[in-house]
């Protein structure tokens, strides 16, 4: 199996999947079930694959690599698409793309699994489902800006029915809601497209680009500073709504609330990180000048969302919506460890560069983090709610004593988003606090208090849930034990938590490389743009 049919088939796969679905009996619905089901597992299967195969970690660039000898004669794999405007299909992944790709086609077996209490359409919600999973691993392999934008724009309409049709009471709200924003945000990502499409002489290939963007090119949209901040402006409102970070947050609640469970463990475990990546893979690289120019705006705004978040869940009764806001004071960190990128005033260059490395990988392995312990989260809010109907944290108490695996569960889930040593959320955080004391020491006494919000608000939510007096609210007699579905994909998810607490070099050893590389190359194109800014401050001087 050559790279780039595997490439293909890890983003095909769902989508055949789903003409396959068209083809059952509608009335079939256990066999259509099991046909979804082991889709997701053999694109995970896939992905795997394309781990222990395909994946060189002493390379850090953009692979599979094609060699002549010792030579690199390609990056990724490419073909033809609309040649008349240089478009092209163009894959390929590295040290940042590879642990979303696992983690996506991994969260998406275990909602399949939670899809099994789903009752309404079940064939149109699970074709709706595996065209997602294509449209999320085709925005991690896109290595065209156009091709990107394609796959960015075919998540949105089946998540937009997904919480539509499936949803709760104000499903139709939540989920124009959550269409209206982040249409907002593709406009947005499209001038900025076309900016660098017409900037470098009608050119889509983001490697390109960014090795453009590295050298300063003369006569690109590259060695204009204020058109770089311009595009990182738009660049960076388009990735935030998707995040999502303050003030462009307001979508996800809502949606959160109102989508079945399933659908909340995929918007939270895979769709939120599209936002960092896409910083990641596009904004930050096209736009080195830009990102340093606002450093400080996005360190605030990472930093703020940190403690609003924190302080919003803490005020929430709804027990799904205070899950929700808790993404949005997560999700602050990968903001400020993206953004503490220091600079020496007099000479332009880079300080501290090891701690900016710490704030990238911290600010990774914080997505990777939060994408199993946030999917966690949401599915054991909705195996309560499948019981009781309801989320009324002030109703609950006593859960312990009527079903302990669950509360057992539960508790180890969320302590992994609180970020309890040995368990997921710790390193990404820690990483993120350490790294910020050197971009400014109250900026890190800030990041660190969000720790201390979230151990109050998920403490306090889990004495609520399962101690006190037993609970004797609505539909009491609903509260059975867990089913083995609902036991393994729970144990799934903590078991996934632990692994990466007390082995993070497992998702380090992958991603250090190309983060490393990221940041050389970020600071080598924002010394290239300052000296056209100097330059262009001396030819002005009389």
């Amino acid at each position: 199996m050559g790279p780039a049919f595997l490439l293909t088939a890890i983003i095909f796969l769902p989508t055949i999947g789903a003409i396959l679905l068209c083809l059952h009996d509608r009335e079939s619905e256990s066999t259509m079930r099991l046909t979804a089901l082991y889709t997701t597992i053999f694109t995970f299967g896939a992905t795997l694959l394309l781990l222990t195969s395909y994946y060189d970690p002493a390379e850090p660039g953009i692979q599979p690599i094609v060699k002549s000898g010792e030579e690199i004669v390609q990056r990724g794999v490419s073909y033809e698409w609309i040649a008349s405007w240089n478009i092209y299909f163009r894959l390929g992944f590295d040290g940042i793309s590879l642990p979303l790709i696992l983690l996506t086609s991994f969260i998406s077996v275990l909602a399949m699994l939670a899809s099994w209490s789903i009752k309404k359409h079940v064939r149109g919600y699970l074709i709706l489902f595996l065209l997602l999973e294509t449209g999320m691993l085709g925005v991690f392999l896109a290595l065209d800006f156009f091709l990107f934008y394609v796959f960015w724009e075919v998540m949105l309409l089946p998540m937009y029915f997904l919480i539509g049709v499936w949803g709760g009471t104000r499903k139709e709200y939540a989920a124009i809601k959550f269409f209206l924003y982040t249409l907002a945000g593709s406009v947005l990502m499209l001038i900025a497209m076309l900016m660098f499409y017409f900037g470098t002489e009608q050119n889509f290939n983001l490697m390109e680009l960014a090795a453009m963007a590295e050298r300063a090119e003369a006569g690109t949209i590259f060695a204009n500073p204020t058109l770089q901040v311009t595009a990182f402006i738009l660049l960076f409102i388009g990735f935030a709504i998707k995040v999502p970070t303050f003030p462009f947050h307001t979508w996800l609640p809502d949606a959160h609330v109102e989508a079945p469970t399933p659908i909340s463990m995929i918007l939270a475990g895979v769709l939120l990180k599209m936002g960092g990546y896409g910083l990641l893979r596009i904004a930050f690289p096209l736009c080195p000048y830009g990102t340093q120019a606002a450093a400080w705006t996005l360190v605030f705004i990472g930093a703020f969302s940190i403690i609003y978040g924190a302080f919003a869940a803490m005020a929430q009764t709804d027990f799904k919506r205070l899950v929700a806001y808790s993404s949005v004071s997560h999700m602050g960190y990968v903001i400020v460890g993206l953004a503490i990128w220091k600079i020496n005033e007099s000479t332009g260059a880079t300080e501290n560069m090891n701690f900016w490395h710490m704030g990238i990988n911290g600010a990774m392995f914080q997505m990777i983090a939060h994408g199993i312990s946030s999917a966690g989260m949401f599915f054991m809010v909705g195996v309560l709610y499948d019981r009781v109907h309801h989320r009324n944290l002030n109703e609950f108490g006593g859960i312990a004593g009527i079903m302990p695996l669950y509360s057992g569960l539960a508790a180890g889930l969320f302590f992994a988003g609180l970020g309890l040593p040995g368990l997921c959320g710790f390193i990404g955080e820690v990483f993120v606090t350490l790294s910020s004391w050197s971009y400014a020491p109250g900026l890190a006494v800030v990041v660190a208090s969000g720790v201390i919000l979230t151990a109050g608000y998920i403490l306090w939510t889990l004495q609520r849930v399962l101690l006190g007096p037993e609970y004797l609210g609505p539909h009491r007699e609903a509260l059975v034990p867990m089913n083995r579905r609902e036991i393994f994909v729970a144990s799934v998810l903590l078991v996934s938590a632990i692994v990466l607490g007390v082995c993070p070099f497992l998702m380090f050893d992958m991603m250090e490389g190309s983060t490393d590389q990221l940041a050389e190359s970020m600071a080598k194109g924002y010394q290239a743009a300052l000296q056209y800014v100097e330059e262009a401050a001396t030819a002005m001087t009389p």
